[in-house]
């Protein structure tokens, strides 16, 4: 269609996006999508191209987009009061009945929810809350955080150090010295191939051990990690991954925060991943599927057994120095209860449950043997296709042939959005939780002419 505005021009003279190539998006080697509306499952350019968003967004856009309760829930809460601030005790009728919401949804030893704009900031409230923690009980030494390889965290500068991917590292003078990694639980990438599952995770534990050992528990203050892989890979823990881990951080009273910002709120087919591993986290980092992305909101939800000590410190030192202007911003907090209520009237946990499992199943069978596919995997309303060069020997692609981005091209062609995941040929799927049945067939077949295409 032929425009006669400048709107792509003044996107590549003016808009510094995300997460792009800056030289070869101002240059217009890559293509500019401006997309115009969105309904369901579907987004729509500015053009008149429709596509199946098959990963919601990134991840969050969980009820489906053109949600008009949620919208009109926005609308109401800005003409009755667009903004105040949640400092000294102020709150909204939003904020307090959202952070009522969450609670009653929690894992039942939580106790309260402070409230940011995205995941990442959320991640910075939950280190200075452990650091704080610490000071409060006198040991200013147990200070450093350990999180893994492959897991995404955020990128600012301490959530960017926590994130283990090395994209988010290069030539940022990151990871931060507070910040070590350990082990990824990804078993189709082990080093040992003879390696079992039980093996396998016998080796996360050990290595995660020796790291406590040789750092000193007393120097260690918290694990972070979400509870599976996500933008790393979309990789479901192996079998037992998290029954041997979470007694090694008990043991060396490590805390625990589950960063539940892409799992939280019905992603696995339960309302938290916490609930699916039967975790017990110190602190669950929430986001994306708080609003379904109709508002940024994020939150940190803090556990009985922290708050009783924040609540000390602020009697010895008071109040506590930690606040952002827009915390608890009420557009955000309206936004969140309209999708909640949305998520329980419609039923959208079950049905990623179900749809995603059956989404996972399609495409394992129509995929399972293909030569060039190493492994199919996902959990929930998750689902990732991992690409080799030789399955039988589990050889990767040289990652110049950029194999996965490929995939993810073709299938766009199609009319349908994968995501390429970051740091191997990994095509993945997120698909929002009102994904029926036929346009999980629709991904699963035009997944397939994908594949055609690249592999010819």
């Amino acid at each position: 269609m032929l425009r006669n505005d400048k709107l792509a021009e003044w996107d590549r003279e003016n808009f510094f996006h995300p997460s792009t190539h800056l030289a070869a998006h101002a240059r217009g080697d890559t293509p500019s999508r401006i997309i115009k509306t969105a309904s369901g499952c579907h987004i729509e350019d500015r053009d008149g191209q429709k596509l199946l968003d098959a990963f919601a967004g990134l991840y969050c856009v969980n009820v489906g987009y053109g949600r008009q309760e949620i919208a009109e829930a926005i609308a109401a809460q800005a003409k009755e009061l667009a903004y105040y601030h949640s400092y000294v005790g102020h709150g909204t009728e939003a904020s307090i009945t959202l952070s009522r919401m969450i609670l009653d949804r929690a894992p039942d030893h939580m106790s309260k929810v402070y409230f940011g704009l995205g995941g990442s900031d959320a991640n910075e409230t939950n280190i200075k809350l452990v650091w704080y923690y610490n000071n409060i009980l006198n040991r200013p030494e147990k200070k450093k955080i350990i999180s893994r390889w492959r897991g995404y965290h955020g990128s600012g500068l301490m959530t960017g150090s926590l994130t283990g991917l090395e994209l988010f590292h290069k030539k940022f003078d990151l990871p931060l010295s507070q910040v070590l990694h350990t082990e990824a639980p990804y078993y189709f990438r082990r080093a040992d191939t003879a390696q079992s599952e039980a093996d396998f995770v016998a080796h996360c534990a050990a290595e995660l051990e020796a790291m406590i050992d040789r750092e000193g528990a007393d120097t260690i203050a918290a694990f972070i990690a979400e509870p599976l892989l996500g933008t790393g890979g979309i990789v479901p823990p192996p079998a037992g991954y998290w029954e041997a881990i979470q007694p090694i951080l008990q043991k060396h009273d490590i805390l625990l925060i589950a960063d539940e910002v892409v799992t939280g709120f019905g992603r696995l087919g339960t309302m938290f991943g916490s609930e699916h591993y039967g975790l017990k986290p110190d602190l669950i980092t929430i986001a994306k599927g708080l609003t379904s992305a109709y508002a940024p909101l994020s939150g940190s939800i803090v556990s009985d057994k922290m708050w009783k000590v924040l609540e000390q410190g602020t009697d010895e030192n008071g109040p506590i120095g930690h606040g952002w202007t827009y915390s608890a911003h009420p557009i955000g907090a309206a936004a969140g209860v309209a999708n909640l209520e949305l998520i329980d009237k419609l039923g959208l946990v079950d049905n990623a449950g179900t749809v995603g499992k059956y989404l996972n199943e399609q495409m394992h069978a129509a995929l399972g043997d293909h030569p060039n596919v190493g492994e199919i995997r996902g959990e929930g309303m998750l689902c990732a296709v991992e690409f080799v060069a030789d399955r039988d020997s589990r050889t990767f692609f040289d990652p110049s042939e950029k194999i996965g981005p490929q995939v993810s091209a073709a299938l766009l062609g199609f009319g349908v959005i994968g995501r390429a995941m970051p740091q191997g040929d990994i095509l993945g799927f997120a698909p929002p939780f009102c994904l029926t049945r036929a346009e999980a067939d629709e991904v699963v077949s035009k997944t397939v002419e994908a594949l055609k295409v690249v592999f010819k």
